[in-house]
């Protein structure tokens, strides 16, 4: 099941607050939903398109190199990244689940780079699955929901707290944010590509 995640987006309602509809179980359906979805719109790309530079006129990422900072990510490179970030989450969800408070960043994302075949990043999003899987898998029954995430306070400010299911939906959320932007990609690469 894909999330509509409008509450938080047009009505400011904080994580903390729309992860109480949710189960664990509901959450682990949710990881398998996105990653489905992605896996579902690769299903008919070849390696051209997985890699194909598409043109993005707002595109800026203010911790890339200088010369990267605007460029279009194409479908390899929204995948690392939206894979670290659910991962990101995963870790924090397990983490807090059991009991313990922790801050800072538990983001590792790949070199997009390296990434040139559709095998490449199909294998990618089933190793993430595996993980984001195996995270849930190590939460106490019941999980600690009262433990969360130490931030600093402007993101404090703008997602309040977070506690274990409020930070797998984060990563979920951005993951959502992204899948307009791969739609995108891969219409761009096909167009380009396929004509």
């Amino acid at each position: 099941m894909l999330i509509d995640f409008s509450p938080v987006r047009q009505q400011g309602m904080k994580l903390l607050e729309f992860a109480q509809r949710f189960t664990f179980a509901d959450l682990r359906l949710a990881v398998n939903a996105y990653m489905n979805v992605t896996l579902d719109l690769l299903a008919d790309c070849d390696d051209a398109m997985v890699v194909f530079e598409p043109h993005d006129p707002e595109a800026y990422d203010p911790f890339a190199p200088e010369a990267e900072q605007h460029i279009g990510w194409n479908l390899a490179h929204l995948v690392l990244h939206v894979t670290a970030s659910l991962e990101e989450g995963a870790a924090f969800c397990s983490i807090l689940g059991r009991g313990i408070p922790i801050g800072g960043r538990l983001r590792y994302e790949p070199d997009w780079r390296t990434f040139s075949t559709r095998a490449q990043v199909i294998q990618r999003l089933e190793e993430s699955r595996r993980i984001c899987l195996a995270y849930l898998d190590t939460l106490p029954e019941p999980p600690h929901l009262e433990v969360y995430r130490e931030l600093p306070e402007q993101y404090l400010a703008f997602f309040g707290q977070l506690n274990a299911p409020a930070n797998l939906l984060l990563g979920l959320m951005h993951w959502d944010d992204h899948l307009a932007q791969m739609r995108e990609a891969k219409a761009q690469a096909y167009a380009a590509l396929k004509a």
